[in-house]
């Protein structure tokens, strides 16, 4: 048996106990249930401040991090760095930068973008490093895990999902509280599932996981947060990567392909999918057609069951 569960007015989840797909009436289903499926929307959930590193080069005040959000959404600091779209570095990472922002910022939460990090993320990850050195239990969320958009896209998405990161640990423990030992999924905003440890690290994968449940269960029958909750235990553990990559040949793109496919399984795992269950089950390769020849844009999606 799994429990459906909506987290949505207060006072109470409405929880919907599911055998086989089908809605059963069990007043004590939490006793027997194998894993909790979670629907819920943080549209509206409070926001931490964030410390967002942009790497690099000078821009606009107005394009500047941060600008145009509310008062208390946080401190920014542009550092040089980046790269172009081919892979080539447009300045050395200025490591001293990235360092005494973080030491002198006074958060925990951070959101790190780079210039170019869809085709390489190599200066992503090495903010990432100094931050963690810099601020222990430091919270770091990388631009270049929500995939391949335009800076200033991926920066906003990675500023609000750190920001709504120390939210959704609440919720996860509340879950966890309510249904101690239980494994618990969350549903995200289009299709699938993601594990709680997936849920705590990419809020932003399940911003609207509440409607589109909520849709699903509609489709099946119910109404209002019964249909959320059913909705939410309709599929499994769901995880997508998407990058984008140069490659000079079939061979080249081939093996980026291999690359990216191995992620995504990674990643789906990490979601909550069973090893032996992970699968690719979309692949679709674009050419940007209006950048240099060689340039892809990748997305991958993998799929799995719940153990």
């Amino acid at each position: 048996m799994i429990l459906g569960v909506c987290l949505g007015r207060p006072p109470s989840p409405v929880t919907v106990a599911v055998r086989d797909g089908v809605p059963v009436p069990a007043p004590r289903a939490a006793r027997g249930a194998r894993a909790v499926c979670v629907a819920v929307d943080l549209d509206g959930a409070p926001l931490a401040p964030v410390a967002a590193i942009r790497v690099g080069g000078p821009c606009p005040e107005v394009l500047k991090p941060l600008v145009g959000w509310p008062e208390g959404s946080g401190v920014a600091a542009i550092v040089r760095g980046g790269h172009s779209l081919t892979g080539r570095p447009l300045a050395p990472l200025d490591t001293e930068a990235v360092r005494r922002f973080a030491e002198g910022c006074g958060l925990s939460d951070f959101a790190v973008t780079a210039t170019g990090s869809p085709v390489l993320a190599d200066h992503e990850l090495a903010v990432a490093s100094i931050v963690a050195e810099a601020v222990p239990g430091a919270r770091i969320t990388l631009s270049y895990e929500f995939g391949g958009r335009g800076l200033r896209e991926r920066e906003h998405d990675t500023i609000l999902s750190a920001a709504l990161g120390p939210h959704a640990g609440r919720v996860a423990d509340e879950v966890a509280g309510r249904w101690p030992g239980v494994p618990a999924y969350f549903a995200r905003s289009g299709s699938g599932l993601v594990s709680a440890h997936y849920f705590r690290r990419y809020p932003l994968a399940c911003r609207a996981g509440a409607t589109a449940a909520r849709d699903r269960g509609t489709a099946a029958g119910l109404a209002g947060d019964a249909a959320a909750a059913f909705g939410a235990t309709a599929g499994g553990p769901e995880a997508q990567v998407e990058r984008i990559v140069r490659a000079l040949g079939r061979a080249e793109l081939d093996r980026a392909l291999r690359d990216a496919e191995d992620e995504v399984l990674t990643r789906v795992v990490s979601a909550g999918a069973a090893p032996g269950s992970a699968r690719v089950v979309e692949t679709t390769v674009n050419p940007l057609s209006y950048l240099p020849d060689g340039l892809y844009r990748v997305r991958v999606t993998a799929e799995g069951a719940t153990p």
